[in-house]
């Protein structure tokens, strides 16, 4: 079964810097891409940063390029978004997501709030 267990959100002021934590078991994690996705309250899903299987290459939406940095242990079955600078309108729910086997797997979401 697969589970996928996020951690590492809370509140944090503009400017400041967190790490999200995904933990993921029931399927052989070094084998599939990786991403984390956002969901700002009244908005859609959207695609953060994404990772190889072997973290090998990696990509990111515009609006945090420069800021976020999306990485993996693969020995430790657990993938990361280390986020600095962070901004008010990063406040959203984050979600890790892979697809394995034509079926999207999703974690239940933790959430990160930026405010003064």
């Amino acid at each position: 079964q697969v589970q996928l267990v996020e951690s590492g959100g809370g509140l944090v002021q503009p400017g400041g810097s967190l790490r999200l934590s995904c933990a993921a078991s029931g399927f052989t994690f070094s084998r599939y891409g990786m991403r984390w996705y956002r969901q700002g309250s009244g908005k859609e899903r959207e695609l953060v940063a994404a990772i190889t299987n072997t973290g090998g290459s990696t990509n990111y939406a515009d609006s945090v390029k420069g800021r976020f940095t999306i990485s993996r242990d693969n020995a430790k079955n657990t993938l990361y978004l280390q986020m600095n600078n962070l901004k008010p309108e990063d406040t959203a729910v984050y979600y890790c997501y892979t697809l394995r086997a034509g079926v999207n797997y999703w974690g239940q979401g933790t959430q990160v709030t930026v405010s003064s």
